[in-house]
């Protein structure tokens, strides 16, 4: 938050307009949950490419003004680019998170044609907010880890890379498959918007983005239009009342905005829901600076939520879905190759960073397959939350077995058949609870 009220103001002093302001505060938020700036090599990456990608997203920018239907065809096109690179390692990843991040600034920072800049630099202006977010984020993350406030930066993907992948068509199809059905739910969500919502069809198409954005099958993006939906309504609940109350815009809006920014950032690794909630106030705050009226904006915008999210599910449920519990399946495997090296006494340096990361990525996976459990465990007994419970449950003793360096045979066995079970879904429960039981007896 520092970082962003700092680029924000830097953003004031060179163009009072709210425009760039905004984008300051949307690149800020996102550079830090990136972690573009966590090493050198990567801020050199981001110093070169954001300037390049933000006057690419100027262009978009005008075409969706000037020409809506040819500015949708490549806005489509630049997220679909951003996603599929994921299939071409850990490079092409940060290239395409890299990529996003202006197209989506595009989505929640309004327009505002008056600007007080000269007209040769106002174009150059998301270059130059870029640079000075990317500038203070490095800065700050650098001072609060020399002041121990931070933990070490992560290292970065490429220095550990995963193994590579053989036995499954899964994981290589699945960035190509959410790639596409991105692509799908923005064509829709333009389509619909532009028809019949020609003037604020950006949250149709935002919700859509969001719901997609990170998809870990169909199932999380069911849960998360869930969330998104019912944030956003007791968001535009709670924006409609402080709107009445104070006015639209001013100073004591731009502080409730911060706030809002604040908790939603703060509160997001409790659950998405919360994530939802205040950015739907800070967006419906930021809205009222276009002089709408806050009863007129703020529930048409919650229906546009809602299509929005309708359209993201359909897209991963219709356009080349990705089956939550096979993705699943695939983490769980993943999590026991790392524990069956990890145990293997022909290993030469057994540690257990592996397996707890790769648990770390299973755990992911559990917000959604919780609410399903809740919904569903009166029709279905076995859940595939239950195979997340029981291998959380195997962590701390598996932890503790390669720190002592000991390889007990049944356990070994164990793990041999838990991976075996991953290619019949019945078994997966049994054979992990096996395995639980051969490590603390």
């Amino acid at each position: 938050m520092l970082a962003a009220i700092a680029t924000l103001l830097c953003a004031l002093a060179i163009d009072p307009e709210p425009g760039p302001a905004v984008l300051a505060v949307v690149l800020c938020i996102s550079l830090s949950r990136s972690q573009l700036d966590r090493d050198r090599r990567g801020r050199i990456e981001a110093a070169i490419v954001l300037p390049a990608v933000g006057l690419v997203a100027v262009g978009v920018g005008a075409l969706l003004r000037l020409a809506p239907w040819i500015g949708a065809l490549v806005f489509i096109a630049g997220m679909f680019l951003s996603i599929w690179l994921r299939r071409f390692g850990p490079m092409a990843r940060r290239a395409g998170s890299l990529i996003a991040l202006p197209f989506v600034a595009l989505l929640s920072t309004p327009y505002i044609p008056a600007t007080r800049v000269s007209p040769a630099l106002a174009p150059l202006m998301p270059v130059v907010v870029a640079l000075l977010a990317l500038l203070w984020v490095g800065a700050l993350h650098a001072l609060a880890r020399r002041a121990r406030f931070l933990g070490p930066a992560q290292m970065p993907e490429r220095q550990s890379p995963a193994p590579a992948r053989t036995a499954s068509s899964l994981r290589p199809m699945a960035s190509t498959r959410m790639a596409i059905q991105m692509a799908a739910a923005l064509a829709v969500s333009f389509v619909i918007g532009y028809a019949f919502f020609a003037e604020r069809w950006s949250w149709i198409v935002l919700t859509a983005f969001i719901v997609n954005s990170g998809s870990r099958g169909r199932l999380d993006v069911a849960y998360k239009s869930v969330l998104r939906v019912l944030g956003a309504a007791a968001g535009t609940v709670i924006a409609l009342s402080l709107s009445m109350q104070i006015g639209s815009h001013g100073q004591i809006a731009v502080a409730q905005i911060l706030v809002a920014i604040f908790l939603g950032v703060w509160l997001r690794p409790l659950g998405y829901a919360w994530w939802a909630l205040f950015v739907t106030i800070a967006l419906a705050l930021l809205q009222g600076f276009t002089g709408s009226p806050a009863p007129h904006m703020l529930w048409p915008r919650l229906e546009e939520i809602a299509i929005g999210a309708v359209i993201g599910v359909a897209s991963a449920w219709l356009v080349l879905p990705v089956r939550s519990t096979a993705a699943l399946r695939r983490r769980l495997a993943d999590a026991l190759a790392a524990l069956a090296d990890a145990l293997d006494p022909a290993t030469a340096i057994r540690t257990p960073d592996k397996f707890v990361a790769a648990v770390a990525d299973v755990e992911q996976m559990r917000p959604a397959f919780n609410a399903s459990r809740f919904v569903t465990r009166r029709f279905q007994p076995m859940q595939p939350a239950d195979w997340l419970d029981t291998l959380a449950a195997c962590r701390d003793p598996a932890i503790a077995l390669i720190d002592k360096g000991e390889t007990p045979g049944s356990v070994r066995r164990a793990v041999g058949a838990a991976r075996k079970s991953m290619r019949e879904p019945q078994e997966i429960l049994p054979a992990l609870q096996n395995l639980h039981r051969s490590m603390t007896e």
